[in-house]
């Protein structure tokens, strides 16, 4: 029996298809950089001596494997690619590629796309768009930067350009290689120019020592989702130097901060400034942005969403969820000070907390003269052991706050209006109009 048309057409669909599947992969362009065995079964068309020769020798698309290795320079890509760490089978033992500053020291290669200062970057991807740039299995390390001055120095940087980080290690991107009190030196930077988009997901990654920010994503058309990641900052270092903060969302930004690490954000002198472990300040309205099963703690102040009403009524900040955080050890203030309003805080527990555990806070209204903060948010489902003062401390004046029910143990006050009979240093207590500029964040 003669099989049926209709078979026939269907065995060679599914022939295209397996064909189709397995050209998108076989006939992928690859690059290689350094001296090694890449892994990949596909035979390479081009091997390169530097990062940087591949990425402007290669066509868009083109995955370059990075040999194990040290690479002291920075790079440019404007381009799809993909940068890929590799082990060396036959070298298994040695299975990092390290991106280094170059022996002559790190130089300008970028404008920042809000005031125009100069930033040196270590990866500069820029005006990729929804052309994907990604980067796994990489170090990128600042040590040996050799800047003078408070050049911003930032390890990767995405400019209107979008793509994803994974397994990346980003450290010591501190302006010659001294903690100081330059506003600079970021490990990941995230920024879209007027009119323009940038989407970049961090993920499973690594930063430490940063001079400033660990994590950041500004501006209106920036999305930054991530998950996964462990950041941390440096401690108290004296004398005082940048007021460092985790992660930072900002001025219309937004996205998503899953299953982060966070610790280790404090400033020495909280009467000046406070760190922050995840700071948003005037991010998008009504953006949807999600704090969600985070692990914060040995820090001053471990979520903050904080507005200065400077952006206009589109970036108050408002509309965040903040849900099965855990958070511990705050040595200065509250464990999550809301200073915006219409917010859902919902499942976190809140361990050893300075002074409150969930402040609803009114000094950005108060303070900056916009309209007022700390109002229609709900806090509830959550869990507070050991606050030196409220649980929740929802300020005078505001209002529209759902705040139960709650779980509380070991604390003074289970909900409060006023910090007036907690023992808290008089220098620490939340005066209203005082401390609402304190937060510092990366612009």
């Amino acid at each position: 029996m003669q099989p049926s048309r209709t078979s026939k057409l269907s065995g060679l669909v599914l022939i295209l298809i397996a064909m189709a599947a397995f050209s998108g992969q076989a006939f992928a362009t690859y690059a290689a950089v350094g001296a090694c065995t890449p892994p990949n079964p596909v035979t390479l068309a081009h091997t390169y001596a530097t990062i940087q020769l591949a990425v402007t020798s290669s066509a868009p698309g083109t995955i370059i494997q990075i040999c194990p290795g040290t690479y002291p320079e920075q790079v440019v890509i404007g381009k799809k690619l993909t940068l890929l760490g590799v082990v060396d089978p036959t070298a298994p033992t040695v299975d990092a590629a390290v991106i280094l500053p170059p022996t002559t020291g790190v130089v300008q290669n970028a404008s920042d796309v809000d005031d125009s200062h100069p930033i040196a970057a270590q990866i500069f991807v820029h005006d990729t768009f929804a052309a994907l740039v990604s980067i796994s299995n990489v170090t990128v390390d600042g040590f040996g930067n050799q800047i003078t001055g408070c050049l911003d120095f930032m390890g990767i940087l995405y400019q209107n350009a979008s793509g994803t980080l994974n397994h990346i290690a980003v450290r010591n991107q501190v302006p010659g290689d001294v903690l100081s009190g330059c506003q600079s030196g970021e490990s990941v930077y995230v920024q879209s120019g007027t009119g323009k988009t940038s989407k970049v997901t961090v993920e499973n990654s690594s930063m430490h020592n940063y001079n400033k920010n660990g994590i950041t994503g500004n501006d209106a058309g920036t999305t930054l989702n991530l998950t996964g990641n462990y950041v941390q900052g440096s401690g108290v270092i004296l004398p005082p130097v940048a007021a460092q903060n985790g992660i930072q969302l900002g001025y219309g930004a937004k996205g998503s901060i899953i299953s982060e690490t966070v610790i280790d954000n404090v400033y020495s002198d909280p009467n000046t400034y406070v760190s922050a472990d995840i700071l948003l300040v005037d991010t998008a309205e009504n953006s949807g942005i999600k704090i969600s099963s985070n692990v914060l703690g040995n820090s001053q102040l471990p979520i903050v969403l904080f507005t200065d009403f400077a952006y206009g009524a589109s970036q108050y900040g408002d509309g965040v969820t903040i849900t099965g955080n855990r958070i511990f050890g705050t040595s200065v203030y509250d464990a999550i000070d809301v200073c915006t309003s219409g917010n859902t805080v919902t499942g976190n527990t809140v361990f050893n907390s300075a002074e409150s555990g969930i402040h609803l806070d009114a000094s950005c209204g108060i303070f900056f003269g916009g309209p007022p903060t700390g109002n229609n948010n709900i806090a509830t489902g959550n869990t507070i052991v050991e606050s030196s003062c409220a649980g929740i401390l929802a300020d005078p004046g505001t209002a529209g706050n759902n705040t139960t029910p709650d779980t509380y143990y070991t604390v003074p006050f289970t909900i409060t209006s006023s910090t007036g009979a907690c023992t808290i240093p008089s220098q620490f207590a939340r005066a209203k109009g005082k401390t609402a500029n304190r937060y510092s964040p990366k612009r």
